[in-house]
C-alpha cells in the first residue's frame, strides 16, 4: 500500500471534531457502520421512537473556544483556551497569566472570562463557545425588523430587539455555550464528556449561558414516515457502496498522510461549491502538490530523491484509481445521507441566523449538528460544509486569534 511517510515526516494532528463522512476515511468500515448507526438512531429520535442511544446537540458558531473550571492538581479556578491540554498548558489564573500566555484579540476575551465565570461555581472543567463580551452585540435592522446581533465567527446571531431574551443578554457582559465537560485528577489525563448539565451552575446576571441541546417545541423538524423510508433509502446505498469498498477504506485509514491530503483537497472543493470527490482530480492535486514543494529544494540531488517519491507514489495512486472511486463514491453517500437529517433538523431555530454580506444580510441556517452516542461517548458532527464551511473559509471574522 502506498505511504507519504518518505515524503511528507509529520502528519497534522486532527485536534476537532470529525464531520460524519469522513468516517470512512478515519475509521474505514468500521467508522461507517457507525455512522449509520448514529443515523439510524437520530431519525428514530425525530420520528417518535427514540432509543435516547444518540443525543444531538446544536453547533454553536462561537469563537473562541473557552475552558473556564477548577484545576484538580492545586484547587484554582482557571481559563484557557485549547492551549490547557498542551505539554506545557496554558491555564490562567489572573489576567498576568493571560498576557503571558497570549496575545492579539484572544487576551481580552479570556479577562472577560476569568472575571464572569468564577461566579458560576463551576464543578471540575468546561469548554464552551463564547458569544460575545462587551462590545460585541449590535442593534441592527434586517428585513425591516430590530434585532440585537453578535458575530463571534462566521454566523450573525440576530435576537428580536422588543423580546426577553434580548434583555437578558443586554444586561450580561459574557455570552457562552457550554458543550464539554473534562473530569480528571490532573490536566494530563481529563477526560471529556458531552452534554454537561449546566442547570447545576449558579446562575448571574452578567454571564448568559446555556447548554448546546436541541430543543424543538413545536414538532416541525419530527421525521414524517415518508422521510424516514427516504433516509432507509439513502442508507441502503451506502450499505451496497460499504461491502464494494470495505476492504480498501480498511487500508486507506492507516495511512495517515494520505487522509491528511484527502482532507486538504476536500477543503479545496467546499471552497469552490462542491463536496463531491474525484480520483483524478485528487491524483493530479497531489501531484501538484508535491512539485510545488520539489521546486521549493535547492539542489538538483535533492529534488531527484523527492522526485523518485513523488513518481512512486503517483504510480500507486494510479493503480489504485478505481478502488479511491468507489470510497469517494462512499463518502458522498454518507454527505447525501447527513444532509437529509442536517435540513430537517435545521427547521427549528431559537436565535436568528444571518451570513453577513457586502449589501446586508442573508438568512442561513446554524452552523450545524453534533450527533452524541450517550453509550460510547463519541460525537459526530452534522454539517453542510457547503453553506457554512464555505462561508467560514471567505467571510471576514471580527475578532482575531492570539
Amino acid at each position: 500500500m502506498f505511504s507519504f511517510s518518505q515524503y511528507i515526516t509529520e502528519s497534522t494532528k486532527n485536534l476537532h471534531m470529525e464531520h460524519l463522512e469522513d468516517a470512512v476515511f478515519n475509521e474505514g468500515s468500521k467508522g461507517v457502520e457507525e455512522a449509520i448507526e448514529f443515523v439510524e438512531s437520530i431519525v428514530e429520535m425525530l420520528s417518535g421512537s427514540a432509543s435516547k442511544k444518540v443525543n444531538v446537540t446544536v453547533k454553536w458558531d462561537g469563537a473562541p473556544a473557552v475552558f473556564a473550571g477548577i484545576n484538580p492538581e492545586n484547587g484554582k479556578f482557571f481559563v484557557g483556551s485549547k492551549g490547557v491540554f498542551n505539554k506545557t498548558p496554558k491555564v490562567n489564573y489572573t489576567n498576568a497569566d493571560i498576557k503571558k500566555n497570549h496575545k492579539g484579540g484572544l487576551v481580552p476575551k479570556l479577562q472577560y472570562a476569568l472575571k464572569h465565570l468564577k461566579g458560576l461555581n463551576i464543578k471540575g472543567i468546561l469548554q464552551g463557545d463564547l458569544m460575545y463580551t462587551p462590545g460585541d452585540i449590535k442593534s441592527k435592522t434586517i428585513g425591516g425588523e430590530s434585532y440585537i446581533t453578535f458575530t463571534p465567527n462566521t454566523i450573525t446571531y440576530a435576537v428580536p430587539t422588543d423580546s426577553d431574551l434580548a434583555k437578558e443578554i443586554l444586561a450580561s457582559k459574557i455570552g457562552i455555550v457550554f458543550h464539554t465537560k473534562y473530569t480528571g485528577r490532573n490536566m494530563s489525563d481529563m477526560k471529556a464528556s458531552f452534554n454537561p448539565n449546566v442547570k447545576q451552575l449558579k446562575k448571574s446576571r452578567s454571564v448568559w449561558f446555556q447548554d448546546a441541546d436541541f430543543r424543538d417545541t413545536s414538532g416541525s423538524s419530527t421525521f414524517t414516515q415518508k422521510e424516514v423510508e427516504a433516509v432507509k433509502k439513502q442508507l441502503d446505498k451506502v450499505r451496497s457502496l460499504l461491502k464494494q469498498s470495505s476492504s480498501f477504506a480498511d487500508r486507506l485509514k492507516n495511512q495517515s498522510n494520505i487522509i491528511d491530503m484527502i482532507k486538504v483537497y476536500g477543503n479545496t472543493k467546499v471552497r469552490e461549491g462542491k463536496t463531491k470527490l474525484s480520483s483524478d482530480e485528487f491524483i493530479t492535486f497531489v501531484n501538484d502538490k508535491m512539485q510545488t514543494a520539489i521546486d521549493k529544494l535547492k539542489t538538483d540531488a535533492a529534488k531527484k530523491r523527492k522526485e523518485a517519491v513523488r513518481d512512486k507514489l503517483i504510480s500507486d495512486l494510479t493503480s489504485q484509481k478505481t478502488n479511491l472511486s468507489k470510497v469517494f463514491d462512499l463518502h458522498d453517500a454518507l454527505t447525501r445521507t447527513k444532509i437529509m437529517v442536517v435540513r430537517k433538523l435545521e427547521k427549528i431555530k431559537s436565535i436568528g441566523t444571518f451570513i453577513k454580506k457586502e449589501d446586508g444580510y442573508e438568512v442561513t441556517a446554524p452552523e450545524g449538528f453534533v450527533a452524541v452516542d450517550r453509550l460510547q461517548n463519541k460525537a459526530l458532527k452534522l454539517v453542510d460544509r457547503l453553506e457554512f464551511s464555505k462561508a467560514n473559509f471567505t467571510v471576514a471574522k471580527d475578532w482575531v486569534k492570539g
